[in-house]
């Protein structure tokens, strides 16, 4: 296994976006292609350790620049000030979002026809929100994710989406993820939500610790929802490359 990584450049309107890419080069046909979306810190190291992580895995780990210019904001009040605005106007946060989406898709070692996207907190609503808007996703992961949903005219949700919850999470309490599922049924999709008591926001992220926040690492609930995402990409990939009628890769 030989493992590179690179980044990459892609545009939305005027704003140019730079991600991250993560691929294993021992294998030579294309790969699925697994969207990373980031935190509010934006496209920051525990972004690109995740496409590593994915690539470590046999797919093309791809981390997208939501905020575009590969900023990563340090302090709360930076965080807030570019994620906010994306927030707010849904639009044309999705706008980015399909960009990054395309770029991903057209890259020479991802199949177009095998992507999946996974999330952070405001990636976890930026994971939903591609799959609300219809994007051809297998699956669609967001793990302590803003839920609500955006006031959009959304598409058919194709992907099979798992949602990881901390039910004391103070950023999505107990009546967001209420109507989160309320939405999920009336969208007629499969869909998975996993909640852990005792787990606040960030459980998945191992440096985590910020009690006026609510940020605090759960080391369980990460490793069991870091379990449910490989089930459910194997569910969709694993397969992947296999001539269904000879049986050979």
């Amino acid at each position: 296994m030989t493992i590179s990584t690179k980044t990459f450049e892609y545009a939305d309107g005027d704003t140019n976006c730079v991600g991250y890419l993560a691929w294993d080069e021992s294998i030579v046909r294309a790969k699925p292609g697994i969207l990373v979306n980031h935190a509010w810190s934006g496209r920051d190291d525990f972004a690109e350790s995740v496409t590593v992580q994915m690539a470590a895995n046999g797919y093309v780990g791809i981390a997208l620049d939501n905020y575009g210019a590969g900023a990563r904001p340090e302090t709360v009040d930076d965080k807030m000030a570019l994620m906010g605005p994306l927030k707010e106007d849904r639009a044309a946060l999705l706008k980015r979002l399909t960009a990054g989406y395309k770029a991903a898709a057209a890259l020479d070692m991802v199949d177009e026809t095998a992507m999946a996207a996974i999330g952070f907190c405001f990636g976890g609503l930026c994971t939903l929100d591609m799959a609300r808007a219809g994007l051809d996703l297998k699956a669609a992961v967001s793990y302590h994710g803003l839920l609500d949903a955006p006031d959009l005219k959304g598409g058919k949700i194709v992907a099979d989406i798992l949602a990881c919850h901390g039910w004391d999470d103070p950023m999505a309490p107990p009546d967001h993820v209420i109507t989160f599922g309320e939405e999920m049924v009336a969208a007629g999709c499969d869909w998975t939500l996993m909640t852990f008591g005792n787990t606040q926001h960030a459980f998945m992220v191992p440096d985590a610790n910020d009690a006026d926040l609510g940020l605090k690492y759960n080391k369980t609930a990460a490793a069991q929802s870091w379990a449910a995402t490989y089930d459910l990409l194997r569910k969709h990939f694993e397969l992947h490359g296999v001539d269904s009628a000879e049986g050979t890769a």
